[in-house]
């Protein structure tokens, strides 16, 4: 198996899994995913955060926000590994509920991934809203 394809069999079962769950509550298995070494950012569509104190916050805050997802799905569009490096860019397809609220919306999310001590965590994260 290739770089590339460990890299992709990674994206569609551990990192899928930690955002499935952070939209039902629980932002344990999205936060073993994130490096623990600076640095880290996300620029995102509920907010940023720069370093690993504000990326704790942010977590926190969505953990405590979403509830009840009932689908998620991560449609991949564009993914490449260089050596210890790696990103992905596509579209989220959520359905969830936001402090209570149910809602469904469309995130473009790109990623940018770190292997560390021979396994991959994420750096960096840009998420937007798709048409608005």
């Amino acid at each position: 198996m290739t770089d590339r394809d460990e890299f992709l069999a990674w994206v569609k079962t551990d990192l899928y899994e930690a955002e499935l769950a952070l939209h039902n509550g629980d932002s344990g298995p999205r936060r073993r995913l994130w490096s623990r070494n600076e640095p880290v950012s996300v620029l995102g569509a509920w907010r940023n955060a720069y370093g690993q104190r504000e990326l704790d916050e942010l977590f926190t805050s969505l953990e405590q926000s979403f509830s009840a997802c009932t689908a998620y799905a991560f449609e991949l569009q564009a993914y490449d590994v260089a050596g210890d490096m790696a990103y992905t860019a596509g579209l989220e397809h959520i359905s969830v509920s936001v402090d209570g609220d149910p809602r469904t919306f469309t995130l473009r999310a790109t990623q940018v991934y770190r292997r560390e001590h021979g396994a991959w965590k994420v750096a960096h994260r840009h998420g937007d809203t798709v048409g608005g």
